[in-house]
C-alpha cells in the first residue's frame, strides 16, 4: 500500500513539474513575443522620425544618414498615406498587394489589427501616416505559443490516458484474482457435492432426482471453468454454433419461468466457427438473463441463427422495456447496469468474450423504448 502511494505521488510530481515548466516556456515565450514587437515599433518609429527629418533636411549630410535608416527596414512591411488617402509609398510588400485602392485600404485595415499607425508630422501638420504589419519572424513566433498550448493540451491527454489504463490495468488484475480465487472456493464444495452424488446413487434414490443435481453439478463445473479462463487467453476450436446455441437456449428455458414464451428459430445443418464452448454459452447466457430481466420475467423471447456471407449471425430479441439510442453502446461500459442489483459486469464481459476473444462484434441491432431489443451476435465462419 505504501509503495503504491509513494509511486502516485511520484507520477503527480513529475505530472506537476511538467505542466510547471511547460507553462514557464509559454510565458517566457510570450514576454519575448511583447519585447520584439516593442522593438519593431521603435525601429518603425525611427523610421518614421527619419522620414520627418528627410522632408526638411538641408544638408547632404544629414540626407545621406537619413536615407540609410530609411534603407535598413528589410523586413517589416509598411504602406505610407498620404494625407489625401492615397497611396505615397510602400516597403517589404509585393506590388501586387498594392495594384488598386481596394487592396490598400484592406492593407491598412490588416495592418491597424496588429499595430497602432504612426504619424508623420511637417511644418506641425500630418504629412502622411504610417501603417506597418508584423515582420515575417514576428508572425512565427505568433503561432509559437498556440504550439506550446496544443502540447500542453496533447501531454494532459497522454497523462488522462495513462492515468486511466493504469486504473482501468488495475481493475482489471484486481477482477482477475477475484474471478481465479471464486473458482477456486466453488471448487472444493463442488468436489464434495460430487461424492455425495454417489453415495445417494448407493442409497436407492429417485434416479430423476439424481440426473437434475447431476445437471446443476454440471453447471458449477462449467462456471467454475469459465471463471478460472478470466485473465487468460482461452483456446478456440472448430465448433457447432448452431448446437452450442441450442444447448444454450435449452438449458435456459428449463430453468426460466413459464410466463416467457421461448423460440429459437436455426438451420438443421452445422455451421462451424473458431470457438470456446464454456466462454460462449456464458454470453449467451448473459443475454438471455438480460432479456428476461427487461421483460420483468413475462414476454417473449427470441433466439436465430442465420448465415450472412463470411459471417454467422446470433440475435436475441425481447419484448422489454427497451432501449434509447445514447444507451446503444454505454450498456457494455463495466458498471453500467438499470437494475437495483447486480453489478453491471454482463454485457462487458460478453463484448470481451466476443470482440477480443473470439475476434466478432457484439452490438444492439434494433431497440424501441417499450417495445424490446434485439442484440446482435456476429461470428466469422470456418471450412
Amino acid at each position: 500500500m505504501s509503495h503504491t502511494m509513494n509511486r502516485n505521488i511520484l507520477r503527480w510530481i513529475i505530472i506537476a513539474s511538467s505542466f510547471i515548466i511547460i507553462s514557464l516556456i509559454l510565458w517566457n515565450t510570450y514576454i519575448f513575443f511583447q519585447n520584439f514587437k516593442a522593438e519593431e515599433r521603435i525601429k518603425m518609429q525611427n523610421w518614421s522620425f527619419a522620414q520627418s527629418e528627410l522632408l526638411k533636411s538641408d544638408t547632404d549630410e544629414n540626407v545621406e544618414l537619413t536615407l540609410k535608416i530609411i534603407e535598413s527596414n528589410h523586413t517589416t512591411p509598411m504602406l505610407a498615406i498620404n494625407k489625401d488617402g492615397s497611396l505615397g509609398t510602400f516597403k517589404n510588400i509585393d506590388k501586387k498587394k498594392v495594384s488598386d485602392a481596394r487592396s490598400v485600404q484592406k492593407l491598412i485595415k490588416e495592418f491597424e489589427g496588429e499595430n497602432k499607425p504612426i504619424e508623420v508630422y511637417f511644418d506641425n501638420e500630418i504629412y502622411y501616416t504610417i501603417y506597418y504589419g508584423n515582420s515575417p519572424l514576428i508572425n512565427k513566433l505568433k503561432y509559437y505559443p498556440l504550439a506550446l498550448l496544443l502540447i500542453i493540451v496533447l501531454f494532459a491527454a497522454v497523462v488522462y490516458f495513462f492515468y486511466r489504463s493504469s486504473k482501468i490495468a488495475e481493475q482489471n488484475k484486481l477482477w482477475t484474482g477475484m474471478a481465479k480465487e471464486t473458482a477456486h472456493q466453488i471448487g472444493t464444495p463442488l468436489s464434495s457435492l460430487v461424492g455425495w452424488t454417489e453415495i445417494l446413487r448407493s442409497e436407492d434414490v429417485n434416479p430423476s432426482y439424481l440426473i437434475e443435481i447431476e445437471k446443476d453439478i454440471s453447471r458449477l463445473q462449467t462456471i467454475t471453468e469459465r471463471f478460472s479462463k478470466i485473465g487468460s487467453v482461452p483456446t478456440l476450436k472448430k465448433a457447432d454454433i448452431v448446437q452450442e446455441t441450442v444447448n444454450s437456449y435449452e438449458y435456459l428455458k428449463a430453468r426460466s419461468s413459464n410466463l416467457i414464451n421461448f423460440e429459437i428459430h436455426a438451420p438443421e445443418h452445422p455451421i462451424y466457427v473458431a470457438l470456446n464452448e464454456q466462454l460462449y454459452s456464458w454470453t449467451i447466457e448473459n443475454l438471455v438473463k438480460n432479456a428476461i430481466d427487461a421483460m420483468k420475467g413475462k414476454g417473449s423471447l427470441k433466439v436465430a441463427v442465420m448465415e450472412h456471407d463470411k459471417h454467422v449471425k446470433i440475435t436475441v430479441t425481447d419484448s422489454g422495456k427497451g432501449l434509447s439510442k445514447h444507451l446503444y453502446s454505454k450498456i457494455f461500459e463495466p458498471g453500467f447496469t438499470s437494475k437495483k442489483r447486480g453489478w453491471g459486469l454482463g454485457l462487458s464481459l460478453a463484448k470481451r468474450i466476443v470482440e477480443d476473444y473470439h475476434n466478432g462484434r457484439i452490438k444492439v441491432l434494433h431497440s424501441e423504448v417499450n417495445k424490446g431489443t434485439t442484440m446482435e451476435i456476429s461470428l466469422k465462419l470456418i471450412p
